[in-house]
């Protein structure tokens, strides 16, 4: 119910403020999309370092405890008892050099099925990840919850056709390579490409909790009980709602609300009712599962920007303020916004999964500072 509420926000709310505002809706439906209408602010040195400062004041101290936990205690042992690489991951690692190699070269018998290229790198890549954890663990969601994994998939698609609909109204990407789609045609491609968001940052996020060390600490961290305050969460909401009001009349200074906002509405509105949430744990300092989705968003950011970069149908950028210093297709700063996205992928797993996510992807800590606590699981 919560996710509903907040999904119904996040689409009326960007309209609504473009119809008050007197905007011209129509531009706002076109389809497939084409983006490159809106002229964008320039590069500002002033907004590009105020960013990045914001940015590393929040990611430093988490880094810093982890460092400094490591040093203190050490590696943890290799208690986990490991299993020999699977011959269908080594299937998929196959499929993968394969799919890459089509997706970053231009044969003529290939080019009928071109504009697929990017989603069969995902495909096998979703399945290698699967394995390599399989390797560590003995299991992988893959085989332990193949009916929810394969869920993942179709609600992958509309997840991410979410922050499409979002995209509408700041124009930070488009696509080339999709001018002489139909409409159907760009759907099929799309929706194909959109249903591996999800099963990939499920599948790395299980993967990283297989490695205790790199959230060292974390769960014995900073106590965060603010999260818990109805006045913050009445705050939080009211910003939100009105920055989402906002985003089609002031695209260049409210863009990360795109990434934001979703975040922010569904949790107030579960603090609000009194419901646990994705940041329950940090009310007794345990931001283990935070960092880990995180991370895991990131690295699928990542993956995401090497494999574009290179195929025949594409996505671009158009920040404004920031565009600069690029990573593949994106801006150095842009990969900040996979951070907050890995938590919203958090929040649609952890429902799909039934909260087995949360169960079998938290070990114990092995640390001694640790509570011992194994992260949350997000009821509603």
């Amino acid at each position: 119910m919560d996710l509903l509420v907040s999904t119904c926000l996040v689409v009326i709310l960007p309209m609504l403020g473009a119809l008050l505002s007197g905007k011209m809706v129509s531009e706002y439906f076109s389809f497939p999309p084409r983006t490159q209408f809106v002229q964008h602010a320039g590069f500002s040195p002033y907004f590009f370092w105020f960013i990045a400062v914001t940015v590393l004041a929040i990611v430093l101290p988490f880094i810093r405890h982890v460092l400094k936990t490591l040093y203190l205690f050490g590696l943890p042992p290799r208690y986990l008892r490991k299993e020999k690489f699977p011959w269908w991951g080594w299937f998929a690692l196959i499929l993968l050099g394969i799919a890459w190699l089509l997706a970053w070269t231009r044969f003529s018998w290939y080019s009928h099925f071109q504009k697929f290229a990017f989603a069969t790198l995902w495909f096998p890549f979703v399945v290698v990840v699967n394995a390599v954890t399989f390797k560590r663990t003995r299991k992988c969601l893959m085989l332990q919850s193949p009916a929810r994994f394969i869920m993942l998939f179709p609600v992958s698609a509309g997840f991410w056709w979410l922050f499409e609909y979002l995209n509408r109204f700041v124009h930070n990407w488009y696509y080339v390579g999709v001018e002489e789609m139909s409409g159907l045609e760009y759907c099929l491609f799309a929706t194909v490409c959109f249903s591996t968001v999800l099963p990939a940052v499920a599948s790395i996020n299980e993967y990283l909790s297989s490695r205790p060390a790199l959230t060292a600490g974390l769960d014995n961290f900073v106590s965060a009980s603010v999260v818990q305050s109805h006045i913050l969460a009445v705050v939080v909401f009211i910003v939100s709602v009105m920055a989402l009001l906002a985003l089609p009349v002031f695209p260049d200074y409210l863009f990360p609300a795109l990434w934001l906002s979703p975040l922010a509405l569904v949790i107030s509105i579960q603090i609000l009712r009194d419901k646990t949430h994705i940041f329950s744990g940090t009310v007794r300092g345990n931001w283990r599962i935070i960092c880990q989705f995180a991370l895991a968003g990131l690295i699928c950011g990542f993956f995401w920007e090497l494999w574009n970069y290179g195929c025949l149908v594409k996505w671009k950028y158009s920040v404004p303020f920031v565009d600069r210093f690029h990573i593949f297709e994106m801006p150095v700063l842009g990969y900040a916004g996979y951070l907050p996205f890995g938590l919203e992928c958090a929040i649609v797993i952890d429902i799909v999964m039934g909260n087995l996510l949360s169960k079998s992807t938290s070990p114990e800590s092995i640390f001694p500072i640790s509570n011992l606590e194994s992260g949350i699981s997000c009821n509603r």
